[in-house]
């Protein structure tokens, strides 16, 4: 994936999408529709997050970004395939997506509300709403694929 020009990063206060020139990132910078404080230094996070019940409306819900979350367990093997894609996507897609990795089995109440019954799912939020849901393992291209349509 080539460098970005700019990213999009939503605003905490009021949700509206923000262009952020790719020389800007990491810097302080303010909303264009309601002025509030933009903290752009979450766009350089190129490693999956772990996400858990107690961090789940914080880390994808108010995400400034759209966030792919790989729910999965360790005694799964199709997810111990994917769990080096999904790292790999998260150095390709910096700053256009938060990557994070749900373990199904220590986080019951995320992966029921969504009702994760198969693993390796993977569940594609942005806005705050679900968006997408991809079940099975799939490989590297197939998955970029789908995030694309939410950049």
């Amino acid at each position: 994936m080539t460098n970005p020009t700019h990213y999009l990063f939503r605003c905490a206060s009021c949700r509206t999408r923000n262009r952020i020139p790719a020389d800007h990132a990491g810097q302080p910078g303010k909303c264009g529709k309601c002025g509030a404080a933009l903290k752009t230094n979450e766009l350089f996070i190129q490693q999956p997050i772990m996400i858990t019940d107690a961090n789940f409306e914080e880390k994808v819900l108010r995400s400034p970004i759209p966030v792919l979350v790989d729910c999965w367990a360790p005694w799964c093997s199709a997810c111990t395939m994917v769990g080096p894609v999904i790292t790999e996507l998260a150095v390709e897609f910096k700053g256009r997506f938060r990557i994070g990795k749900l373990n199904v089995d220590a986080n019951p109440l995320t992966s029921s509300r969504f009702d994760t019954r198969s693993i390796p799912t993977l569940l594609i939020f942005d806005n705050s709403r679900l968006k997408d849901t991809l079940v099975g393992a799939m490989s590297k291209p197939e998955i970029a694929i789908r995030l694309r349509k939410y950049l």
